[in-house]
Order: C-alpha cells, then sequence, then structure tokens
C-alpha cells in the first residue's frame, strides 16, 4: 500500500485508527490490541472467512445451518442458571412462527430486553428437537411506532480474527466505514498488461474482493491476487539475490583431476554409495567454476552427507585455499572435529576446532594463524561468522543442520572470501562456494519456495549394511517394560540412549533448567532401578567442552552402556554399537525431530530400537508418533509433516526470520507458485537490478517484507 494521502478528507493510510470515521476511542482500543494502529494495517487486516448472509426472511422461512435475519416481537424472556453458563432466553415470534434465541454469560441483558420488545436478530441458525435456535444473535431494537428499517438482502459476510476486545462485527464494521476512502490510496505495483494476462485484478479491487464481496466467487478473485503478490515476492527475491550472486561475484576456480580424486578418496574408509558419487559429481561441476556455488545437500538421517561435504573441502585445500565448515551445536561441531580429524590422521592437511568455548591465548593464536593461511580446514560454531575471525583465502564454506542458522549466517559466511574483495561493482568481489546441508528432507514445495535460490542436491539412498529401525509406541504403563528391553540390549554387549525433552517445568523429569534437573533425576532413577549396576553417564549442553569430549570419548569406546542426555545428541553422534533410543515424553516433540533422535541409532550392523515413550492426547501428536511408527523414510516423513503442521508452521521453524504467508497456502497454491516462479524468473531476467522507474513500487514492498529475511542488503 502506497502512504497516499486524501487531500479532501487529509486521511492517509498513516492515519491513526482513533482518527478514522466511525470509530471511537474504545474500539480503538481495541483494534490497537490487534496491532492494527492505522488506516492500512486496519484494511490489510484480511477476513479469515466468508459466510453467505440469508436475506431477512420470515421465521417460518428460515432454514437450518444458515446465518439468518429475521425481525419479531418478544413475547417471552427468562434468565437462567441451568449448567456451568449463565444464559438469557427469550422467544421471538412474527405471524408465521416462533424463534427461540439464547445468550450466554450475557444475562445484562434482562435489562435490556423485555416482553413486547420488537428485535431484529441475526445469526446461525440451528434445529433444537422441534423448535428453531440462535445461540448469541446480533440483536438490535427496533422502533415500537415510527418507521422500520427497510428488510436486509442476502449478502457475503466477511469474518474476521478478533479478540476479547474487539469483536469480527465491530472490525467489520469499522472497516466499512473507511474502505471507500482506503481503496484509492492502494498503489499498484504490476503493469496493467501483465495483470490482464494472468486475469488478476488490481490490487485495490483485491481488497474490495475480500472486504466487501459481492459474490464468493469475487472472494476467490481477491484472494487469488493476493496469494500470487506473496508468491511472486518470494520469488522475486529468490531470484534477484540469486542472479547478484552469479553476476557480481566470483569463487575461487577449484582443481580436479583423476589423481586428485584418488587422494581424496583414499581418505574415506569405504566406497561411495551410487547417490553420494552422483552429489559428488554435482560439486565438482559447481567446484570447478568460478561462479560460486550455492547448493543444498539434502540427505535422510546417516546418508553420508558430511563425506560429500568433506570431498568438497579437501578440494579447496588441495587448490591451496581453505574450508570452513559451521555447525549449530558445539557438541556437533566437536563430533566433526573428531571424525575429521581421524579420517585425516596422517596427512598434511591442518584442521581446527573454534567454537565459543575456545577463549582467550588459544583462541587469539587460531584466529590469527587463520588469517595468515596456517589453517586448512576450520570445524566450528557461530564464532565462525564474528567479525574478528578472517580467512586468508576461504574457498568453501560448509552449513550444517542449515535449518538452524537461516540466511542471515550463510551471508556472512559468504563475506569471509578472500582479501580485497571489490564490492563496488567495478570489480568482481571474491566469495567462497557455500554448501548447506540439512538431515531433514525438504518437501519439495518448500523447497523451491524457502531455499530457491539453492541448486539442491539429494542423497537418496543409504549406506550398504544399514538395517532398518524398529520404531515402538510406548504407554507410561509400559514404561517398565520398556527399561526392562533396554537392559536386555546392554546385557548383550549393545549400547542404548535414553532422551529427555527439554521443555520447562512441565512435571516429572523436567525443570525450569531446560531439560537439565530432567537428566539428572531421570539418571538417579535408573541406576536405582532398572538399569542397576550398568555404567550410566549424563550428557548436556551446560558440561564443560572437556567433560563432554571424554563422556563421549568413554560412549564411543564402550566404557559407558547408556547415555542419558538431552537433545544436544540430536544429530551428529554416531556410535555404531548403540542400538537403542529411548525417547520420553515423545508426544512433545516434532516428527522431524523424533526422526533425527531415531537416526542416533541403526549405524551398525545389529539390529536397532527405537521407544517413543508418551500418552499423545491432540490428534496432531498421535498423528506424529503413528507416522513414525510406520516409516523410516526420512522423505516420507517430510511430506507428512508438512500435511500434519501445515506449511506456516515449517516455514517459520526451517527459515529464521522470514515471515509465514498471510493469503498464500504451498498446500493449496502450488499451480500459484508454478506460475509466480516462472514470472519471477523471467522478470529478474530481463531486469535484474528491478531499477526501472515504473518498478520502485515493487522493489520497495519487496525490501521491505524480504530485504533481512533473503540478505538482500547486499543487493543494494
Amino acid at each position: 500500500m502506497s502512504r497516499g494521502v486524501d487531500s479532501e478528507t487529509k486521511i492517509g493510510l498513516t492515519t491513526t485508527v482513533d482518527k478514522l470515521p466511525g470509530i471511537g476511542l474504545k474500539r480503538a482500543h481495541g483494534l490497537a490490541s490487534l496491532g492494527l494502529t492505522n488506516l492500512g494495517k486496519l484494511i490489510a487486516h484480511l477476513p479469515m472467512r466468508h459466510e453467505v448472509q440469508a436475506g431477512e426472511a420470515k421465521i417460518a422461512e428460515l432454514k437450518p445451518g444458515q446465518v439468518v435475519s429475521a425481525r419479531g416481537d418478544v413475547t417471552a424472556t427468562r434468565p437462567s442458571a441451568f449448567g456451568r453458563r449463565p444464559r438469557f432466553e427469550a422467544v421471538l415470534t412474527d405471524e408465521t412462527g416462533r424463534l427461540d434465541l439464547v445468550w450466554f454469560n450475557q444475562n445484562y441483558l434482562q435489562q435490556r430486553i423485555h416482553a413486547g420488545a420488537r428485535l431484529r436478530v441475526q445469526g446461525e441458525l440451528r434445529q433444537r428437537g422441534n423448535k428453531m435456535q440462535i445461540a448469541n444473535p446480533r440483536w438490535e431494537l427496533l422502533p415500537l411506532d415510527g418507521e422500520e428499517p427497510a428488510s436486509r438482502e442476502e449478502r457475503v459476510r466477511p469474518v474476521y480474527p478478533a479478540s476479547e476486545r474487539v469483536k469480527s462485527w465491530e472490525i467489520e464494521t469499522s472497516i466499512a466505514g473507511v474502505l471507500d476512502l482506503a481503496l484509492p490510496m492502494i498503489e499498484e505495483h504490476l503493469p496493467e498488461s501483465f495483470r490482464r494476462e494472468r486475469n488478476l485484478p488490481t490490487l485495490a479491487e483485491a481488497y474490495r474482493m475480500l472486504h466487501k464481496p459481492a459474490t464468493l466467487e469475487e472472494v476467490g478473485e481477491g484472494r487469488r491476487r493476493l496469494a500470487y503478490d506473496e508468491l511472486l515476492m518470494m520469488q522475486l527475491g529468490v531470484f534477484l539475490k540469486r542472479m547478484h550472486l552469479r553476476e557480481t561475484l566470483r569463487a575461487p576456480k577449484l582443481d580436479h583431476s583423476p589423481e586428485l580424486d584418488a587422494r581424496v578418496r583414499s581418505r574415506f574408509p569405504f566406497t561411495l554409495t551410487e547417490a553420494q558419487d552422483r552429489v559428488v559429481g554435482e560439486l565438482v561441476k559447481d567446484l570447478t567454476s568460478s561462479v560460486p556455488t550455492n547448493r543444498l545437500i539434502q540427505g535422510d538421517v546417516g546418508s553420508g552427507k558430511t563425506v560429500v561435504a568433506l570431498y568438497a573441502m579437501l578440494l579447496a585445500v588441495a587448490s591451496g585455499h581453505q574450508a570452513a565448515l559451521m555447525a549449530p551445536t558445539e557438541i556437533l561441531a566437536e563430533q566433526h572435529f573428531a571424525s575429521i580429524s581421524r579420517s585425516l590422521e596422517g596427512s598434511r592437511v591442518r584442521v581446527e576446532l573454534l567454537t565459543g568455548a575456545i577463549v582467550g591465548h588459544e583462541r587469539e593464536s587460531l584466529v590469527g594463524r587463520l588469517e595468515r593461511g596456517e589453517v586448512d580446514l576450520v570445524i566450528g560454531t557461530h564464532a565462525l561468522v564474528t567479525e574478528r575471525v578472517a580467512f586468508r583465502s576461504l574457498a568453501v564454506a560448509v552449513i550444517d543442520e542449515q535449518h538452524r542458522f537461516g540466511v542471515e549466517q550463510r551471508a556472512m559466511l559468504r563475506v569471509k572470501g578472500s582479501e580485497g574483495a571489490d564490492a563496488t561493482g567495478s570489480a568482481l568481489a571474491s566469495t567462497p562456494h557455500v554448501i548447506v546441508m540439512t538431515a531433514t528432507p525438504i518437501p519439495r514445495t518448500l523447497g523451491i519456495t524457502l531455499f530457491g535460490d539453492l541448486d539442491i542436491s539429494t542423497i537418496d539412498a543409504l549406506p550398504p549394511g544399514r538395517t532398518p529401525i524398529e520404531t515402538r509406541i510406548v504407554m507410561p504403563s509400559g514404561r517398565a517394560g520398556a527399561y526392562g528391553f533396554v537392559r536386555e540390549r546392554l546385557e548383550a554387549g549393545e549400547q542404548a540412549y535414553v532422551v529427555v525433552p527439554t521443555i520447562e517445568g512441565s512435571g516429572s523429569h523436567e525443570d525450569s533448567d531446560g531439560g537439565l534437573a530432567g537428566v539428572r533425576s531421570l539418571l538417579k532413577e535408573l541406576e536405582a532401578g532398572p538399569l542397576q549396576g550398568r555404567r550410566l553417564a549424563a550428557m548436556h549442553g551446560k558440561l564443560r567442552r572437556d567433560t563432554r569430549e571424554h563422556v563421549m570419548e568413554r560412549f564411543r569406546g564402550g566404557r559407558i552402556d547408556c547415555l542419558v542426555a538431552t537433545t544436544v545428541i540430536e544429530v551428529g553422534v554416531d556410535v555404531p554399537n548403540a542400538t537403542v533410543m529411548v525417547v520420553e515424553h515423545a508426544d512433545r516433540f516434532g516428527l522431524a525431530q523424533l526422526h533425527q533422535l531415531r537416526g542416533r541409532v541403526g549405524r551398525g550392523r545389529e539390529r536397532s530400537y527405537c521407544l517413543l515413550i508418551g500418552e499423545p492426547k491432540t490428534p496432531d501428536a498421535i498423528e506424529r508418533l503413528k507416522v513414525l511408527a510406520e516409516t523410516n523414510d526420512g522423505f516420507v516423513l517430510a511430506e507428512k509433516d508438512l500435511e500434519i503442521r501445515g506449511p506456516g508452521e515449517v516455514f517459520g521453524s526451517r527459515q529464521s526470520g522470514a515471515s509465514p504467508f498471510k493469503v498464500a497456502d504451498l498446500m493449496r497454491d502450488r499451480e500459484l507458485l508454478a506460475m509466480a516462479r516462472r514470472d519471477a524468473r523471467g522478470w529478474i531476467e530481463r531486469s535484474p537490478a528491478l531499477s526501472r522507474a515504473e518498478e520502485a513500487t515493487l522493489r520497495r514492498r519487496l525490501f521491505k517484507v524480504y530485504g533481512d529475511s533473503l540478505g538482500l542488503g547486499d543487493v543494494g
């Protein structure tokens, strides 16, 4: 919307709601509680649904299941305290029949509505036995003498998201009173010919169709335009960023040869799978070009993504450059450091670890060596993207579990390229190739929406020898039996994990330490009870780094039988002898996180088990556990997760800072998304910077909505 002002009334889209006609101070406060503080925000508050309100009719003509309107005389009233909720009842009659009215928790109405009054009511009609009833109808007193208002016609009525402080009908009335003032101020950002080709109404007309539709068909037209706008804006941002990256930046062109390929592969203790080989081929094609790589590698838990990423990092080192791997947690960074160091033992590759736990002189020394090029490969956390960390020549940057970061960190790592980068436009700036990895497979629809600036590679097969994991749902009554089974596996020489959710203060095994005391209390319970005599240890994020490393080394070496942990072991921990994963309060975890936890077992040749202890009460929680028990396929689970939780929630969890759509629905609007994607690609090819005068409004709105979340700041 523009910031236009109606010169005659001196009202603009930034005019506060208390200064708008027909909106008093009390209602203005109610609107402000929903964030509707000015005219523009009020008009942008869209209905959540529409209902057809039947025209006013005689009582005998009213049909159950519809929103109806009728008028008549009140013949009887009665306050009632029957049941839990006090209610006020009235009987309305006309010459054709009787209509029962009931209002809950509104006994003050007995002071307003009396027998003998004349009333017009509106609401949803229900059949109650042989009687017709409206619960909590809207009502108005009609004059007993003089002219009555005209009969209402049938109309499509908007129903708005509301609150206790301001009702839907109050929002409807407020918007209806200012809509004609606001519509001329809404600035269009799509060319007329572009709109006509796609059969889209103007932006102003789309808002009119949703707030004041003549028909349900108009509601669909208006919604389609606004949903398309949301999808187009996202895709324009994605392609604008992609174009900027490819046209204005350059990355080091890495070496590759059969001899180098053989040297790198000799570092792996196994032969790569066909799927890994395919992704390596895609990476080699990327990395041997000076066009910056921006590739997402997705693969199920245990599919071997890290090995593929290590291949890319070793190409950088062999070409005389540096490589970095950024993980979301210190524990995962430490795991990567330990496994990569083992793979490169005896080589000349200098590998270091940089996390927030490394401080003082040790940190200063490491940062200095990185800047001088005395470190070839660094593994770390967010510490890698702090201002003080600089590289001599960073050629490959890998981000693990990328959905835990967001585009801001990706952008910050990208600017850690070689010294002397020129971002003025007069020369091409240097940037590393960026590879992001996720073990949470992404449904295709979300992939092209959230990660449209990335090329996507998929490792869709597990290494040979992996055994399927048997997943069991255990109700609390079966908890003792579950731990009896765990004891059997431990006595057979295998190992186990027990995970406690990091949820604050909700009962057993949990407290405000975010699971810390939960781990401790459960550890004591197991040591004194079902796992007495076995070697148990705790693992959580508040342990010191050296303690964590010591515990993990003992667990990996078989000197600890069972690890009682928080979700810090969700990713990266690889112990082939661990065959049982127990998750306490499993109904409180998301589907993707449960799948990640389950992936900590099944890494050896012994049969593995995942025991989900919980008592799901909501339909979503029941469905999550049921789906998890039915399949081990992360790609199937990702689609199911999208179905269960809906795109809005999945969107928010995967891309830090990006706003979920308000109108567009990624499941329902797949064809619209495809059209928006085609249109955005073509638009950016024709106008790579959206710098034409007629694109000023579009560009301004794009940067306002997605400037931060898509990292468009460096586009200019």
